[in-house]
């Protein structure tokens, strides 16, 4: 790629931005990566001075932050969130919102979105950062023809050490974020095989920067993302059947015969508007030029999706973490009390009996080997006293056990404390005693799920940006004409829509454009789930209550009956879900998904009808011929009479024509007589 002066002036700009917010980031970026090594990484909680001081020492880790951090995230998997468009009017049916919710489902699930959701989770539950991408891919690859795109959600690993946004964005879901860098790490002969640059031939000035973009190991690649803002004139056209078009000044000025051919067909410009246009353009670059201009890319949005696990702005510094942060000293704690006292147990061999030289002379070899030989008997040797009187034979003394000080057994018990304070009482939650209610299991539940809500809440806002993006990408992607594209309903249900698909109003008498992907805009809604599956035997016991109030309605107690096996969990129980689920749909309880409404019309269509009810039916359609007939009969005689009238009229018309011939021919013949009456007279 040929680098002109803008491109070289662009990169001076991203170099010393990035250097800039790298800097003010360093410190929290860093504590997020400690704070995911010492959870995950053997041996990552003696890093540091801790480590040093215990050289050639035990050390043992009781990894105690990882099972709290792990039940966190197995709450979360149990519990997936979502996003739902919704219309902005507050409209319940909106076919097309319905079928956004459809594609987006669908384009998770073809790009394997779990996995970049899981990866973002996890790291921000450890270290406070997570982030994933959006991105647009071909629909099918191997088909040269078909141009057709959709959306592809991908996970970004190390997200703190990886994904920056510009210092002012203050937004937690940086939606309000003018510049993002997202690194990936090169080793240097790929870096040279993948973009044919070599790193020995940038400029020396780059090293003034603090970040090293090039280590003897790895090279750093860096996609870069700018938000573009232009304001763009826009004209408004009124048709004849009071239609209304858009259209952009830069397109009457590329066709100069647009404005007559708008005017020839009825339209007429009825207001201009500027509006505020955003593009993103996407740059790859390195330490030492700009490697590729990208262009610009679908959607109005930088398709970067962080995710903050905890977050706050304090003395103008944003600052995040996790799980760990607040449990790395605790642990630390623990880990040492529990190595000292593993060196006091290994110090110490049981008791050894202490004798003189003179005792065991001769019979070394015998005490030393007898834990090994298992002697029946050990020899010492007589001792006598000043007089010569033999004494009694045996040590001298025994070595002691080493004693525990009590300052140790002390902070053994308030390291557990503070883990137990911080972490959370998870245990408590797996203690079910026989006898307790389950009244008492939905509390201790409900205690257990409020020590990770904040996360699954702040994972919620990550969600709702990632929709948001989605949605802008697709306006620009989804542009075919009567495309079909596939969709997952809320069920799991696999089927199909078709999209910016030409139909008539019958309403309106107007032609409209069904699922019209080029105008969706809607608000993106996402749920918190309950976090644990108890929620549902909770639902199972509530509903289960209120049936004995309503013992005297059938029906409201199939409803709940039908309710309860809905959230009924165990082995074989899918099919009953779904065979009740059906139930409720047709009952009118349950609001049916497209799948499900066109199933009932196929089944209304093809279902039997008994002899009785065609008996009816055939009478029906007599009575109904009957007075088809009575009502042509009808016609018949109002047409009749009106013959007889126009006949008449006819006759009347005739008559007076020739009346009015003959008085002229009478006033005719008296003027030519008259003359001849005067003579006479």
């Amino acid at each position: 790629m040929r680098i002109t002066k803008a491109l070289e002036k662009l990169h001076r700009e991203c170099l010393a931005e990035f250097d800039e917010i790298q800097a003010a980031e360093y410190a929290e970026r860093r504590s997020a990566k400690e704070d995911r090594r010492f959870c995950s990484v053997p041996g990552a909680q003696w890093d540091g001075w801790l480590r040093d001081q215990f050289e050639n020492k035990p050390r043992f880790e009781i990894n105690k932050v990882h099972l709290a951090v792990i039940r966190i995230i197995n709450e979360y998997r149990n519990n997936r969130i979502t996003v739902d468009f919704v219309p902005k009017d507050g409209t319940k049916d909106d076919e097309t919102a319905d079928a956004c919710d459809g594609l987006y489902r669908a384009d998770e699930k073809a790009s394997v979105a779990n996995e970049a959701y899981d990866n973002a989770f996890d790291e921000g539950v450890k270290g406070g950062y997570g982030a994933w991408r959006l991105c647009s891919e071909y629909e099918d690859e191997d088909d040269d023809e078909n141009d057709a795109q959709r959306v592809k959600i991908l996970p970004i690993f190390d997200a703190e050490s990886s994904v920056f946004f510009d210092l002012g964005a203050k937004r937690q879901d940086k939606g309000d974020a003018k510049r993002a860098y997202v690194l990936t790490p090169y080793p240097i002969d790929a870096y040279k095989e993948e973009w044919g640059d070599d790193p020995a031939s940038w400029d020396n000035s780059i090293s003034l920067y603090e970040f090293d973009w090039c280590t003897p190991e790895l090279v750093w690649v860096c996609e870069h993302y700018r938000v573009e803002e232009t304001k763009e004139l826009v004209h408004f056209y009124k048709g004849v059947d009071d239609s209304e078009i858009r259209v952009t000044q830069d397109e009457l000025d590329e066709d100069e015969g647009r404005e007559e051919e708008l005017a020839a067909t009825g339209y007429v410009r009825i207001r201009s508007k500027r509006i505020e246009r955003k593009k993103v353009h996407k740059y790859i670059l390195s330490g030492g030029r700009v490697l590729e201009d990208c262009g610009y890319i679908p959607g109005r949005c930088i398709p970067i999706v962080p995710f903050y696990a905890k977050r706050s702005v304090i003395d103008g510094v944003e600052r995040v973490m996790g799980h760990v942060r607040l449990a790395k000293d605790a642990q630390r704690l623990q880990n040492m009390l529990m190595s000292w006292l593993a060196e006091l147990a290994a110090s110490f061999k049981g008791e050894i009996p202490i004798f003189t030289p003179e005792q065991i002379a001769g019979h070394a070899h015998m005490w030393a080997e007898a834990n090994v030989k298992n002697f029946p008997f050990l020899l010492v040797n007589p001792m006598t006293d000043a007089n010569g009187t033999p004494t009694a034979v045996g040590p001298t003394a025994y070595t002691k056990a080493p004693n525990v000080p009590p300052a140790m057994v002390a902070l053994m018990q308030l390291a557990q404390d503070a883990l137990t304070e911080i972490l959370g009482n998870q245990q408590q939650g797996e203690v079910m005693e026989p006898n307790m209610s389950g009244k008492a299991v939905e509390l201790i539940q409900g205690r257990l799920d409020m020590q990770s809500y904040i996360y699954m809440s702040n994972f919620a806002k990550a969600m709702k940006r990632s929709g948001e993006i989605w949605q802008s990408m697709m306006k620009d992607l989804a542009v075919e004409q009567s495309r079909k594209m596939k969709i997952i309903g809320a069920d799991g249900e696999m089927g199909q829509t078709v999209i910016n698909e030409p139909a008539y109003d019958e309403e309106t008498g107007q032609e409209v454009v069904k699922n019209d992907m080029s105008r969706i805009n809607y608000d993106v809604d996402v749920e918190v789930g309950p976090t644990s599956t108890s929620a549902r035997a909770a639902t199972v016991r509530a509903v289960t209550g209120l049936m004995q109030f309503t013992a005297n309605d059938a029906e409201m107690n199939s409803v709940l009956a039908s309710t309860a096996l809905m959230n009924i969990e165990g082995e074989g129980l899918a099919d009953i879900r779904q065979w009740v689920r059906r139930r409720l749909v047709r009952m009118g309880v349950v609001k049916p998904t497209e799948n499900e409404i066109q199933q009932m019309q196929a089944e209304a269509a093809n279902q039997q009808i008994g002899p009785q009810e065609q008996y009816f039916l055939a009478a029906a359609e007599n009575e109904q011929a009957k007075a088809q007939k009575a009502r042509a009969d009808t016609v018949d005689t109002i047409a009749a009479a009106d013959l007889k009238v126009a006949q008449t009229d006819k006759v009347r018309a005739e008559t007076g024509g020739a009346t009015i011939s003959t008085v002229e021919n009478l006033q005719r013949v008296l003027q030519n007589q008259q003359p001849q009456f005067n003579e006479g007279m």
